[in-house]
C-alpha cells in the first residue's frame, strides 16, 4: 500500500512558526530582576537609576581613559586658561563634598580646536581649549565644568552600561521569540526592536542624562559662588555655535532651546543656594 502524503492537514512538512511569546516573558522576567535588583540613588536629585559597577572598578575606568586620554593629548602646562580652570575646577570639588563618593580630582587642559570638555568617574576633568571661547568668561566655564562634574557624580557611565547590558538581555529574548519565525518576519521584528530601542529607550535616556548633569552643574555653580544666571547665557551661545541641529527626538542631547528653557525653570531654586553661601547677594 503507497502512503498517502496529507497536503491539506494541520501540518506544514517545511512551515515555520509564529513569535514565542513564551521565551520573551522569560527574558522580560529576567530583564525586570536584574532592573529592580540594582538600584540607586543619583545624588541631589533622588532619581533611581540601574547602576552594578563597584565604585572602585569604576574609578579605576575612569583614570585609564583619562590618561590614555592626555596621553594622546597636547595639555597645557601653564597660562591664564590652566589658571582658571584649576581655581574652578577646586572651587566645584569643594561644592560637590556633601555628595563626593571618594574622588581623585584632577584639571587639565587640553589644546585642541575641540568644542569640548567632559569629568570622568573619579573626578578626572579637561576642558579643550576650542571651548573658551564661548565660555566667554569664568561663570560661563563653570557652568560647563559643573554640567561635566554632574555626569561624574550622577554615575552616568556606570549607569549606561549597566542599562546596555539590560538592552541586550531584552535583544536577545527578542531574536529568540522570533527564532522560529521565517527570515524575513525575524529582520522586520528585529528592526521593530531596534527602532524602538533607539528612539524609544535610548536616546530619550541620553538626554535625560544630559538635563540631571544641567541640574546637578548648575547646583554646584551656586554652591561655588559663581554666577547660576550665566547658565541660561552660555547656552544661547552653544545653540549660536552649534548651527544647525537634528530633531531633539534624534538626538542624544536636549537642544540648546529645551536646555535654556530649564535652567530658566531651575534659576530660582539655584539663585537661593548661591544667595545662601555667597556674597554679595544676587536677584
Amino acid at each position: 500500500m503507497v502512503n498517502r502524503m496529507n497536503l491539506g492537514g494541520r501540518g506544514r512538512v517545511n512551515g515555520r512558526g509564529g513569535f514565542r511569546w513564551q521565551i520573551m516573558l522569560l527574558f522580560a522576567i529576567g530583564a525586570g530582576v536584574y532592573y529592580f535588583a540594582n538600584q540607586k540613588e543619583v545624588p541631589l536629585t533622588g532619581r533611581k537609576q540601574l547602576r552594578t559597577m563597584k565604585h572602585d572598578a569604576e574609578m579605576q575606568l575612569g583614570l585609564q581613559s583619562y590618561q590614555q586620554i592626555l596621553s594622546d593629548s597636547r595639555v597645557l602646562q601653564s597660562g591664564p586658561v590652566v589658571d582658571a580652570v584649576n581655581e574652578i575646577g577646586r572651587r566645584i570639588a569643594r561644592a560637590a563634598r556633601p555628595e563626593d563618593p571618594g574622588f581623585e580630582w584632577a584639571f587639565n587642559v587640553i589644546e585642541s580646536e575641540q568644542a569640548n570638555a567632559f569629568a570622568l568617574p573619579g573626578g578626572y576633568t579637561a576642558v579643550y581649549t576650542g571651548l573658551i571661547p564661548i565660555a566667554e568668561n569664568e561663570d560661563g566655564l563653570a557652568v560647563i565644568m559643573g554640567h561635566e562634574v554632574g555626569h561624574a557624580l550622577a554615575h552616568h557611565g556606570a549607569e549606561r552600561m549597566a542599562q546596555q547590558n539590560m538592552q541586550r538581555i531584552v535583544g536577545a529574548g527578542v531574536a529568540m521569540g522570533a527564532g522560529g519565525m521565517d527570515y524575513g518576519a525575524q529582520r522586520a521584528v528585529m528592526g521593530v526592536f531596534g527602532g524602538i530601542s533607539q528612539y524609544g529607550y535610548a536616546l530619550p535616556f541620553s538626554r535625560k542624562h544630559e538635563s540631571e548633569a544641567d541640574f546637578i552643574g548648575l547646583v554646584l555653580v551656586a554652591r561655588a559662588c559663581y554666577d547660576p544666571r550665566e547658565a541660561p547665557k552660555l547656552w544661547e551661545r552653544m545653540g549660536a555655535a552649534g548651527g544647525a541641529n537634528p530633531p531633539e527626538f534624534q538626538s542624544t542631547h536636549p537642544s540648546p532651546q529645551t536646555r535654556v528653557n530649564d535652567f530658566k525653570r531651575w534659576m530660582p531654586e539655584a539663585i537661593e543656594i548661591y544667595n545662601q553661601n555667597c556674597s554679595p547677594k544676587i536677584r
